[in-house]
């Protein structure tokens, strides 16, 4: 069974940092292509960014384009997501999501497995 476990949210500051990282156990990892999505209260999850495996393609939502970067360390089992200059608007709940191929996707309907999520609160 595929487990993915988010970790690295918090209460910050707006203008701060945070890194999230999502360690996966199982299949998950192997050849798949990783994501993050993000769910604000009252609002609908909404994607944020995806790398392929084994890393070499990235891509992102418009409103975290040039802000954010996801990574992967494919020996550790392990894919990131840095925030930096970060905006209330970014509160919010963020999943790790892995993929069934190790292409890039942006839509839920791709998702195998999804996180349990980890929570990011931006304080202006």
């Amino acid at each position: 069974q595929v487990q993915l476990v988010e970790s690295g949210g918090g209460l910050v500051q707006a203008g701060a940092s945070l890194r999230l990282s999502c360690t996966t156990s199982g299949r998950a990892f192997s050849r798949a292509a990783m994501a993050w999505f993000r769910q604000a209260p009252g609002k609908e999850r909404e994607f944020v960014a995806t790398i392929s495996w084994p890393g070499g393609s990235t891509t992102y939502a418009d409103s975290v384009k040039g802000r954010f970067t996801i990574s992967r360390d494919n020996a550790k089992n392990t894919v990131y997501l840095q925030m930096n200059s970060l905006k209330p608007e970014d509160t919010a709940v963020y999943y790790c999501a892995a993929g069934a191929t190790r292409y890039r996707f942006e839509s839920q309907g791709e998702v195998d497995t999804w996180g349990q999520g980890t929570q990011v609160t931006v304080s202006s």
